[in-house]
């Protein structure tokens, strides 16, 4: 984390789909984001130099301020939920009801998750669900 943060101007690209960019440095990396409105980059230039104003950390490998980095972190993954909705029923639910949950949620899983992401096999993933 560092406070070592300095923004440049919104930046015009002509004949891109995100035409504008909102480009700031954390400690010498520089980092950017495109928009396809003013607007939109006005908006996020914004917040990331209120951020910086009110002397918010950033993370210097995303440049993101501390506050959006705690906010990803705290998001529940579709595995954690699967997993509590089926701890939440299981005891109260007769046999038939468990196979076809624990198979619905195995089958929709693979499906669910982040393409890039590392995961085990689906044949894996179904059987730990």
């Amino acid at each position: 984390m560092s406070y070592n943060v300095r923004f440049w101007d919104i930046r015009e690209r002509p004949g891109r789909r995100s035409r504008f960019q909102v480009r700031w440095t954390v400690n010498g990396r520089e980092n950017s984001e495109s928009f396809s409105t003013l607007g939109l980059a006005e908006s996020r230039h914004a917040k990331l130099m209120t951020a910086a104003r009110e002397g918010e950390p950033f993370d210097e490998h995303t440049g993101l301020p501390a506050s959006e980095l705690r906010a990803i972190k705290q998001r529940t993954t579709w595995y954690d939920l699967a997993h509590e909705y089926i701890d939440q029923r299981w005891d109260r639910t007769p046999g038939n009801t468990r196979r076809t949950l624990a198979d619905a949620f195995a089958t929709i899983t693979p499906a669910l998750v982040r393409p890039g992401s590392t995961y085990p096999e689906p044949r894996v993933l179904r059987r730990a669900l």
